[in-house]
């Protein structure tokens, strides 16, 4: 059982030290007041395709690391209550 647990420890650093540089590289994505008054666009080609551009990936990762960091965290208290 020890050996799971270092494996899960080490597991989940790796998935936090991959999420916390995920989170700092992303860039803002606030449009600001003038797009809330004035709206915008989603009919060009840049809107139709954000999830195949770089912030696309980057905004996915992000995402799958979270998850994967709060399944992690519940597991690791499961293994740790034994």
């Amino acid at each position: 059982m020890e050996i799971v647990k270092g494996i899960l420890i080490v597991i989940y650093f790796i998935v936090i030290l991959a999420l916390v540089i995920l989170t700092v590289i992303q860039s803002k994505d606030d449009a600001g007041l003038s797009e809330t008054i004035t709206g915008s666009s989603t009919n060009n080609f840049y809107e139709k395709n954000k999830s195949r551009t770089k912030e696309g990936k980057q905004k996915r990762w992000t995402i799958i690391l979270g998850i994967i960091f709060a399944i992690l965290t519940i597991t690791l208290g499961i293994v740790y209550m034994m």
